[in-house]
């Protein structure tokens, strides 16, 4: 099979010799028709001068450069935008992926899956980066039911068909394993050496992991109600105003029977007529309704942007068909 191995660069012309190396090296060993694109994410060092001597030395090697940094999103879509293997397998390219994985990858490609994602299982980071990153796992794998012990990881294969119908923005990279699944796709996981840092200091910190959070919830509702938005924000708008519609209806009740003279009311402090204007449920009530209609009514834009999107782009994803000629 025709092999595509993307690898993101932001400074890191230390270590692109050796990676090249070593995935040359694993290419020759395994007989791998394969091309190694290089995206340059608007990269301070000299790591594009690296592209361009890789490059030359073997017609393998592709290079993209951006005018600035636009982020690893951004990356890994323009070197899926251009790959052209069936496979595209991505690397990070401070050598703590180990292209001597990437044989396994292509086992288990065969095998039947369509996504393979790498497990870190032992890492060589920091106790600050390792704790957060489990529980960030174990939150994306209980909210989108996609069974992963490392979203995070960087070395992960793909059929190259599945690009067709995904996109990636902002920070969804790591979700792509997410986002295939829920388009039908096959998807697996295999654990990976975490090779120590031989060379510079990484480039994610703190902000990395809010984030995350917040592409997690974007991708929570992607996938869950990307085509049904009206099923979550009518439930929630829908239960603001029952709420609003209940505070008001017993508000208007205890002032409507405040005043009737009817024996028996002060027992229930109803004997005065009863201000109901200063009552902090007053706000509360007509609050809640008006946040319930906003939300139906942005539901109701919701589903006219997805019947939009739907007469454009496909709603489902077809893996095989099966036909029979009609007789003449």
């Amino acid at each position: 099979m025709y092999l595509s191995i993307v690898v993101p660069v932001y400074n890191e012309e230390e270590s692109l010799p050796q990676l090249y190396q070593e995935i040359v090296e694993v290419a020759e060993v395994n007989h791998y028709e394969l091309e190694i694109i290089f995206i340059d994410d608007g990269s301070k060092d000299r790591s594009w001068e690296m592209v361009e001597q890789l490059a030359a030395q073997n017609d393998r090697v592709r290079g993209i450069r951006f005018r600035r940094n636009f982020g690893k999103a951004a990356a890994l879509n323009a070197g899926f935008e251009t790959a052209e293997g069936e496979i595209v397998l991505t690397m990070d390219a401070d050598l703590q992926d180990d292209p001597h994985e990437i044989p396994e990858f292509m086992e288990l490609m065969s095998s039947g899956l369509e996504v393979v994602s790498g497990w870190k299982k032992i890492r060589h980071d920091p106790w600050h980066k390792v704790i957060p990153s489990r529980f960030f796992n174990a939150m994306v794998s209980y909210m989108t039911g996609v069974r992963l012990h490392d979203h995070n990881c960087g070395m992960k294969c793909y059929r190259r068909e599945i690009f067709n119908e995904i996109t990636l923005y902002g920070e969804l990279h790591r979700f792509v394993p997410v986002l295939a699944s829920a388009r039908g796709y096959r998807v697996g996981e295999k654990v990976v050496a975490h090779r120590a840092r031989q060379f510079g200091q990484s480039k994610y910190g703190f902000t990395r992991f809010v984030k995350g959070f917040l592409d997690l919830f974007t991708v929570w509702f992607l996938t869950g109600y990307g085509q049904r938005p009206q099923h979550l924000m009518g439930t929630v708008g829908l239960i603001a105003m029952g709420i609003g519609f209940f505070l008001l209806t017993y508000l208007a009740a205890i002032w409507s029977i405040s005043r009737l003279e009817i024996e028996g009311l002060a027992y229930f402090g109803l004997d005065k007529p009863v201000n109901i204007g200063t009552r902090p449920a007053v706000l509360y009530g007509v609050a809640a309704l008006l946040f319930g209609g906003q939300i139906l009514s942005m539901g109701v834009i919701a589903e006219l942007l997805v019947a939009y999107q739907n007469r454009i782009s496909k709603s489902y994803s077809i893996k095989n068909i099966i036909s029979k000629k009609k007789k003449e």
